[in-house]
């Protein structure tokens, strides 16, 4: 069966898209007109290296069984869809023409998968160790999702790490990190199936006869997806400092006996809210990792460009550890400059 699936956000969206449409699905970019004009005419390009190879292979959607289009999200009509996957970072969904859309995803009830790295509120709704209504000053607006049903909602980590290249269309996007999407289940079976159905398909794909990484891995825990939280606050959010962005690799290893603490702090509030030590990346499998994260984190270079809001996943991971009584010096002077910083491009913008 080939479902018909809506992203919002045709940068890092276009990596799921791309999987999804080797697989046989068919696929809706929503992103600016510009945007969807150049994908309607030229498709997408994804840059990924397959195990053995050292070059990165292109994958052209246009060469994919499913198809491709792109959609502004004021032409975007929601019927249809069988699943909506959220692939913006968190305050971009502020714009009026996407708090209109996601209006009408919410109205139509459309099962919705979160590749944010901030969960959305409705996600977070369906822990009852989280005080939600705590974790709201960490969103931009957190009354924007106040229409969706908390079990139409599941969070996937976006761990695979990718990028735009300098100098290309905005259509190309390239994987410098190719490891798997870790989804949460749905809260019914039904959509669970589609799921399971999805991840099944994109396992199968062969490129060449060889297999394509980057898969999508569907677990029972609603914890799994928070694995990413010890990597955005040792590695991340600490790319910001009070002077030049520096590299994840940077901020990881140039004080590895700090960055284990904080990884094992961030660690312990997830377990704290139920997650389980099977759920969470040991962190000397992460430190290994890091040391090809060569960049400052893509909210590192938000700031640095004058963004007046960014993710804010350290103010989150914050309040819920006061919750459960948890802290780290280092994770509050992380927040305490990311607020500064911010507060800084928002007196700079006005």
């Amino acid at each position: 069966m080939a479902y018909r699936i809506l992203v919002l956000g045709a940068s890092y969206g276009s990596l799921f898209a791309t999987k999804t449409l080797m697989a046989g699905h068919d696929v809706t970019l929503v992103c600016r007109a510009p945007t969807a004009d150049l994908i309607n005419l030229n498709g997408t390009q994804v840059r990924i290296k397959l195990k053995g190879e050292d070059a990165h292979r292109s994958i052209d959607s246009a060469t994919l069984p499913g198809r491709l289009d792109a959609k502004t999200p004021e032409d975007t009509i929601v019927t249809g869809y069988d699943l909506v996957v959220l692939a913006m970072q968190e305050p971009q969904y502020l714009h009026h023409t996407i708090r209109a859309l996601l209006g009408r995803i919410a109205a139509a009830r459309i099962p919705c998968l979160s590749l944010m790295n901030m969960p959305p509120l409705p996600y977070l709704k369906r822990i009852a160790t989280i005080d939600a209504n705590a974790a709201e000053a960490a969103f931009s607006k957190y009354g924007v999702w106040d229409r969706f049903d908390p079990q139409l909602m599941t969070l996937c980590s976006p761990d695979p790490q990718a990028t735009r290249p300098n100098d290309e269309p905005v259509n190309v996007l390239q994987v410098n990190l190719a490891t798997n999407f870790k989804t949460a289940g749905f809260a019914s079976p039904v959509h669970n199936v589609m799921l399971n159905a999805l991840a099944d398909d994109i396992d199968a794909v062969r490129l060449d006869g060889v297999d394509v990484p980057v898969k999508l891995r569907v677990h029972d825990s609603l914890f799994v997806p928070f694995a990413k939280w010890p990597m955005l606050l040792t590695g991340n959010y600490r790319c910001v400092t009070p002077g030049a962005p520096i590299s994840i690799r940077d901020a990881v290893h140039r004080d590895i006996g700090l960055s284990q603490a904080i990884y094992e702090t961030v660690g312990a509030i997830v377990q704290r809210i139920g997650g389980q030590s099977d759920d969470l990346v040991p962190f000397d499998k992460y430190a290994a990792a890091a040391e090809r994260l060569i960049n400052p984190s893509s909210v590192a270079r938000a700031i640095v460009a004058g963004a007046p809001m960014v993710e804010r996943v350290d103010k989150l991971v914050q309040a819920i550890g006061r919750q459960h009584g948890i802290t780290h010096p280092a994770i509050d002077m992380a927040v305490s400059l990311v607020n500064a910083k911010i507060s800084r491009n928002r007196l700079c913008a006005a």
